[in-house]
């Protein structure tokens, strides 16, 4: 059975702020080179069938607010 991953994110343009919650802790903690942090979701699905017009309305109707998030997907099985 087809395996699909997809990440959804926040728009480069909005603030993460979870993400600069994380950067900050992680550079307190010695990390300097971490100089940004952006957190998202990673979806697993197990499709009967890949069908790339299907997967990218669930995307957009359920997994991911297209206003403020961006998503991606790949097909790994």
């Amino acid at each position: 059975m087809p395996r699909v991953r997809v990440y959804v994110t926040l728009k480069p343009a909005l603030l993460d702020s979870a993400g600069r919650t994380v950067t900050s802790s992680l550079q307190h903690l010695g990390f300097d080179e971490v100089s940004d942090v952006r957190i998202g979701k990673l979806i697993h699905l197990d499709v009967e069938k890949v069908e790339e017009s299907r997967i990218k309305e669930m995307c957009q109707k359920l997994l991911a607010n297209p206003v403020i998030e961006d998503f991606s997907y790949e097909v790994v099985g």
